[in-house]
């Protein structure tokens, strides 16, 4: 699991149905280490809100009457915005799962979910955590596959996939240490290879290359923990 989360957590809430802002907002206001800096109902205010407020992590409905949570989210990274963003949402569609996470998601939060689990879900992405479901990664993995040659060329080791694995379950270094039995430099060497050969600096960025490249390598790994 990430690290513990920091205290004086912003959130931003973005929601076109007032009800709901307002009671996410009394949930989340009850918690000590969270601050509803703001909340709003479209994208503009949303956008508005970003450039007078030091936002950690937003969290933003897919549907937002004429617009949808990835126009924000091209819109606010074009912005600078460097935080989290946590799609809360009644629902995705299957093909846009890949999409969103290219555009940065860190996590789909389904509303039918219990509430009572959304402070826990915000922490651990604050920490650096990715939150999607079982399905959710497999509506990515079973799309098709890249088989280009550049693609085949950087397939991972045994040892690489079963790293990249826990990486994807949320695991920190000594977690993955213990799990596989190696030491914590070990794992962090691995880790190293793995950005080297994907190109990428951050376990998010490192997440999103692998939906992306070598959706066939991480079915795979899926399939041998079933």
């Amino acid at each position: 699991m990430p690290e513990a989360v920091q205290n004086g957590v912003k959130i931003l809430l973005v929601d076109d149905h007032a009800l709901f802002r307002e009671a996410m907002a009394r949930l989340l206001g009850s918690e000590p280490e969270f601050e509803v800096a703001d909340d709003c109902a479209s994208v503009e205010d949303a956008l508005q809100v970003l450039k007078q407020h030091s936002i950690d992590i937003v969290l933003l409905d897919f549907y937002l009457g004429e617009h949808n949570g990835k126009e924000f989210l091209r819109l606010a990274r074009e912005e600078g915005f460097a935080g989290k963003i946590l799609l809360v949402t009644a629902g995705v569609a299957r093909y846009e799962v890949a999409d969103l996470i290219r555009a940065g998601v860190s996590g789909i939060f389904l509303k039918h979910d219990s509430t009572s689990s959304l402070a826990q879900v915000i922490r651990y992405v604050i920490a650096g955590g990715l939150w999607f479901s079982q399905e959710q990664l497999q509506s990515i993995t079973c799309q098709h596959t890249d088989t280009s040659p550049q693609t085949r060329h950087n397939r991972f080791t045994e040892r690489e996939q079963e790293v990249l694995s826990y990486v994807f379950e949320g695991f920190s270094n000594p977690r993955i240490a213990e799990r596989i039995g190696v030491s914590t430099s070990s794992v962090k060497a691995t880790l190293q290879q793995l950005f080297s050969k994907t190109g990428v600096r951050t376990r998010g960025q490192l997440v999103r290359f692998v939906l992306e490249q070598h959706r066939d390598q991480l079915q795979q790994r899926q399939d041998q923990k079933v």
